[in-house]
């Protein structure tokens, strides 16, 4: 007699889960408050669907915080194994900038989420939405809608994170997790726009404008790439990258600095060579001509040193390398691309099962774990389903 499994949520790593569970061992039910699967899926696309990315698998986890927490889930299905999966359902993807994976021109994210729930169709996964977790019933079985019991062999909550409400990640069932007993951590903005407090006449020339081919750091981590000015402050993939480190100065000091690099392709002693031997006058000239300043990289110059120290070479080059910034605050919570927070990790096994609760599993972006934006995120909830399916077969 089969098993029954229900899986409460329906984003990536339950979709992953539902499709490589056996199908002649479990009959699989998915629970979804909307109705439609994958909405979160859709808002991420709406920027491009970056599916996973293409770096080697060894560097790859060590992306995330913690590295440790995913490594054996991401060696069962890797970046590669994910990109061969998608051909074989019909999604062939490309490589593109900075290595992220996207499926191939012209392929919609919602042709990517139907060809997901075809993959689930012909596995006789059964799909109820508008069903609402409600917590659990006295001998641990769901309920849902505050009246509707289910009872099954195994609960697998993908229960999402804190960020972009209107796709259903509310992060509601933080509450009854606590009230079971299960340990978590509210949920703190990750991957978002930083703030940063310019001065006016910075903001109204510049805001909107890239800063690219720069590189960021905070404390011990240096993140190659590009960002945005806006009116709040910073936002693009190379802050985002630093949000584990920038969180924890916030935190400690209510304040992280961070240090831009302009020019990160040449060293100080490049710099000061390309100044000093320049037939431009100006110092301004010298900038964009010599070593291809934008105007928003030059109006940040311009905006944080005294008008000496933009005069005097040195000084310049050694700012050009280490341009100093204050960030005071994150976004909001539900406009950040993901989160950080959720059940402790220590409140799960290797295999993502509860400690205290027999036979129910999280997985998904509900747990405490960061990633950058650039495919991680994705490709850890797909491993993550992959990797407790191939668990639960092996029972």
């Amino acid at each position: 007699m089969k098993k029954t499994v229900s899986i409460i949520g329906g984003g990536a790593a339950a979709i992953a889960l539902a499709a490589f569970l056996n199908n002649q061992k479990f009959e699989v039910t998915i629970f979804e408050k909307n109705e439609a699967l994958g909405r979160k899926l859709l808002v991420a696309g709406k920027g491009g669907f970056n599916l996973t990315n293409s770096e080697q698998i060894e560097s790859f986890i060590e992306r995330y915080t913690p590295s440790s927490f995913l490594k054996k889930m991401l060696f069962e299905f890797t970046n590669k194994d994910l990109i061969d999966w998608l051909y074989s359902i019909g999604i062939p993807t490309y490589v593109g900038s900075s290595k992220r994976v996207f499926p191939k021109e012209g392929i919609t994210p919602i042709e990517v989420l139907k060809a997901f729930q075809t993959v689930l169709i012909e596995n006789g996964v059964k799909i109820e939405y508008n069903k609402i977790w409600t917590g659990w019933g006295i001998s641990n079985n769901l309920v849902f809608n505050d009246k509707e019991l289910v009872e099954s062999d195994y609960n697998i909550f993908a229960l999402g994170g804190g960020s972009w409400k209107v796709t259903g990640s509310d992060g509601s069932w933080l509450s009854i997790f606590g009230k079971k007993g299960i340990n978590t951590i509210p949920f703190q903005a990750s991957n978002c726009a930083y703030n940063i407090v310019w001065e006016n006449d910075f903001i109204l020339k510049h805001a909107g404008a890239p800063l690219k081919n720069i590189s960021i750091s905070c404390l011990n981590k240096k993140q190659k790439g590009e960002v945005v000015i806006t009116q709040f402050g910073l936002e693009g993939n190379a802050i985002y990258a630093l949000s584990p480190e920038i969180r924890s100065e916030l935190k400690k000091q209510q304040k992280a600095i961070i240090f831009i690099d302009l020019k990160p392709t040449l060293s100080y002693a490049d710099i000061v060579t390309k100044l000093k031997k320049s037939k431009f006058k100006k110092t301004t000239e010298i900038l964009k001509r010599e070593l291809k300043l934008s105007p928003v990289q030059i109006g940040l110059l311009k905006t944080c040193i005294s008008k000496e120290a933009f005069l005097n070479i040195d000084t310049l080059a050694l700012k050009i390398k280490s341009l100093a910034f204050d960030i005071v605050n994150s976004a909001e919570l539900d406009k950040s691309i993901s989160t950080v927070g959720g059940v402790c990790l220590s409140e799960i096994d290797l295999n993502f099962q509860l400690n205290t609760i027999e036979n129910n599993y999280c997985i998904g972006e509900m747990l405490d774990w960061d990633a950058p934006t650039g495919g991680y995120l994705l490709q850890a909830c797909f491993s993550m389903g992959f990797g407790l399916a191939q668990h639960l077969n092996a029972k």
